[in-house]
């Protein structure tokens, strides 16, 4: 692994934590990684609008959350196509488990704290299951084992999305941190991220180690991005 991050310590600073997640926001929503997940899902949701007797309440986790701005933004792209999601993360940070509670109270979202090596759930708990920029925290063994398992906990779709490694958005992540502000620790953490994360053919590796019927794709921002169904 290259170097630690703020978050890869549960018991971190709650003022730091906070601050990072929000930064960890705005790189979302500027720079790709939201739209890379709601891209993912939304032939889902039109697929989903298209079934009959199955309702249109749905669930979603997110395992690794942060502040949950990601499964927000999926719930908004979800109920334009009349599917209401309820949502639910896992956070194994008190201080990012309670950011992804307040966020925004008005869309609500349950939080559980625990090891993502430990899911407390049962397989198909989930309508759609997704982690993005979690993996590259963890050792690719590691990462495989969770990629079964958060397969095995879907019913519709499994989104896995995180960093594609590269220089040329380590300097930009870098420059940019500056004008938008970022925290001296943030600054440092994006670069590590960006050091850590996944090349494609790195990706594929994990999949298919995994068993997972999906190939990576490179997405805008420096993202690459792997979505499928669970099997019947």
């Amino acid at each position: 692994m290259k170097g630690n991050e703020l978050l890869d310590d549960p018991q971190a600073d709650p003022q730091a934590v906070r601050a990072e997640l929000r930064d960890i926001e705005t790189l979302n929503t500027l720079f790709g990684g939201t739209r890379a997940v709601v891209r993912e899902l939304e032939s889902v949701f039109v697929n989903g609008k298209r079934e009959r007797g199955n309702g249109n309440a749905w669930s979603l986790l997110d395992v690794g959350a942060g502040r949950a701005d990601i499964p927000r933004a999926v719930a908004r792209a979800a109920a334009r196509h009349g599917i209401r999601l309820e949502l639910f993360a896992i956070e194994i940070n008190r201080a990012a488990a309670r950011c992804a509670r307040e966020a925004d109270p008005a869309q609500g979202v349950n939080v559980a704290l625990a090891d993502g090596n430990q899911l407390p759930f049962a397989p198909r708990s989930f309508d759609i299951v997704i982690a993005s920029q979690v993996l590259h925290h963890l050792p690719p063994d590691m990462a495989t084992r969770w990629i079964t398992a958060l397969a095995a906990l879907a019913r519709r779709a499994i989104v896995i999305a995180d960093l594609r490694r590269s220089r040329v958005a380590m300097g930009a992540v870098w420059l940019v941190s500056f004008p938008l502000r970022f925290s001296a620790t943030t600054r440092h953490d994006a670069v590590v991220s960006l050091q850590r994360g996944y090349t494609r053919k790195e990706m594929n590796a994990l999949l298919t180690a995994a068993g997972a019927p999906a190939v990576a794709r490179r997405r805008p921002g420096f993202r690459i991005v792997a979505a499928w169904r669970p099997a019947k």
